[in-house]
């Protein structure tokens, strides 16, 4: 029986064009092919839509915040719309023929990226905007304009190692964009019983990437067993072994640059595995002399689209890819000890790796849910200061686009930042009447790092780091125990996330602890600007905390 008809589910594979390789669309996505293909979504009709024919400079953002950033800084010399409506989620968002209308018009276009967005809105920009428009990352490139960058730090408590998969490199020499993709192909597995790699969420199916159970097929371009990364980016996994013994396992790593292209051939490389077995002893018989043995913390098996190779990279400490030594495949084995044996669940979707109550040998995915995500939190605007540095960017960039401009975008801007930096004191101050024993910051998901670092807070706890998460058992149990031992008086919930923060309200309600609302990624029809948002933000904070 395959998995998916034994309850896990499968994620796409690849589909063919004629005389082409094998071309993966991921779960969601959609290319300006795709789009065109689409019903027209009911409601968009109400949504503003940008017209050349106004005269004025047209700008595309990909959400509502940086939405409001361009109109005050462009005036009435631009029209401005956003790809997320106000209310929607960047992270989750599906994009409509609307959508896809208006990149094609637009004269700039301004993005926050940092693996902000759902892949698909990127994919809409990038793949309608005309190549003389402006497409503008304001995350990464207003480092320039004294943007600080908070890295993404996961707390890995595993008492295993954290294996996950790595897409490392720009690919800029293929022509790579950020919407190109990088194709990882299990091709080949050996040892002792069946290996499986797969993203599970505690309230949810299991999605299959790897199963050597059915083996792997190369006349399909290894469809089942395939998946894909944007460049520069990671994924967790949770992997399993049905035996003790030795594994070893090929991927084929390829670059597909176009949705319409023949990928790139990146390389292949073979990962060994020691499971409930001596790594060193697995290590000699697999011929490896002198191994890297990986028994902790954070490691991925990583594609160097630059250099055209698989690698493994791993940091002992459980950090990141700034942390993380590189080594070559064939020198590592990646151990999987026997305390890593357990049962496996009951539950449909755990059916694919045996029978309920049977054992196997588990790398648990150290984050549960689908957790797609680059080096540094995307969220830079919860710190006023960052915001002011986008807003430098912007003013330049318009006036790149639209030289006449330049005076009106320099005044605008000027004026706007001097709101911005009494923005800034507003917050600072309403922060700072919070009594210092008071100031934790419990939310629905990671959303407010810069916030709390730049206002003399703390991030207590949230319920998952990425509002696409299913919120787990483990979760829940996490989050009371912060609440009870921290004594906060209120927690903080984003209004557009009500409908998906049961736990929150939840835990909340069953410990007499009051729920405000706070605004992370989205305005409403109560909060409809940056400035508006951030006061609000900041009297909610107070309000709910004391001071």
């Amino acid at each position: 029986m395959s998995p998916a008809a034994a309850g896990g589910r499968r994620v796409p594979g690849p589909r063919r064009l004629p005389g082409l390789g094998p071309v993966f669309p991921r779960r969601r996505l959609l290319g300006a092919s795709a789009l065109a293909l689409l019903p027209f979504l009911g409601g968009c009709a109400a949504r503003p839509a940008l017209n050349p024919r106004t005269g004025r400079l047209q700008v595309i953002t990909t959400t509502g915040i940086l939405r409001d950033l361009a109109h005050n800084v462009g005036g009435d010399r631009i029209d401005v719309v956003s790809l997320v409506p106000d209310s929607g989620d960047p992270h989750s968002y599906e994009a409509s023929l609307r959508d896809a209308r208006n990149v094609v018009y637009a004269d700039v276009a301004l993005s926050n990226y940092a693996m902000l967005e759902e892949q698909n809105v990127i994919k809409t920009l990038d793949s309608n905007l005309r190549d003389e428009a402006l497409n503008v990352s304001l995350a990464e490139d207003s480092a320039k304009y004294a943007a600080e960058i908070i890295p993404l730090v996961e707390d890995v408590r595993l008492d295993t190692v954290w294996l996950g998969l790595r897409a490392s490199g720009t690919g800029s020499r293929y022509g790579a964009t950020r919407s190109s993709q990088v194709i990882l192909s299990a091709v080949e597995a050996s040892g002792p019983g069946h290996l499986f790699a797969y993203l599970t969420g505690s309230f949810g199916e299991t999605d299959i990437y790897f199963d050597s159970s059915d083996s792997f097929q190369s006349g399909d371009g290894y469809r089942s067993d395939s998946t894909t990364l944007p460049a520069d980016a990671h994924t967790h996994l949770s992997w399993a072994f049905t035996r003790p013994g030795t594994y070893t396992l090929t991927l084929r790593a390829q670059l597909q640059v176009e949705e319409t292209d023949r990928p790139v051939e990146l390389g292949r490389a073979t990962y060994t595995f020691a499971v409930g077995v001596d790594p060193e002893k697995a290590a000699v018989g697999a011929g490896i002399s002198h191994p890297v043995i990986v028994r902790q913390g954070h490691a991925d098996l990583t594609v160097n689209v630059d250099r055209r190779r698989l690698e493994l990279r791993h940091d002992p400490q459980g950090g990141g890819e700034n942390s993380q030594k590189t080594y070559r495949a064939d020198q590592v084995v990646v151990e999987v000890p026997a305390r890593a044996l357990t049962e496996i669940p009951g539950g449909r979707q755990y059916s694919f790796l045996g029978h309920a109550g049977d054992s196997v040998y588990q790398l648990a995915q150290a984050v549960v849910g689908k957790h797609v995500h680059g080096e540094i939190d995307p969220h830079l605007w919860q710190n006023v200061r960052n915001a002011m540095a986008y807003v430098q960017l912007i003013r330049d960039t318009f006036i790149d686009a639209d030289p006449g401009g330049g005076v009106q975008y320099r005044q605008n801007a000027k004026s706007y930042l001097a709101e911005l930096e009494r923005t800034d004191d507003y917050v600072r101050r309403t922060i700072g009447r919070i009594p210092s024993s008071h100031r934790h910051l419990v939310t629905t998901h990671d959303a407010f790092a810069y916030l709390a670092k730049a206002y003399g807070m703390t991030v207590a706890g949230f319920v998952t780091p990425d509002p696409s998460s299913e919120e787990s058992l483990s979760d829940r149990r996490k989050l009371t125990s912060t609440l009870r031992t921290l004594r906060v008086p209120a927690v903080f919930l984003e209004p557009n996330l009500r409908a998906r923060s049961s736990t929150l309200t939840e835990v909340a309600a069953e410990n007499d602890i009051q729920v405000r609302p706070i605004y992370g990624d989205t305005f409403d029809d109560k909060v409809a600007s940056y400035v508006q948002m951030m006061r609000f933000n900041a009297d909610s904070l107070r309000s709910g905390l004391g001071g």
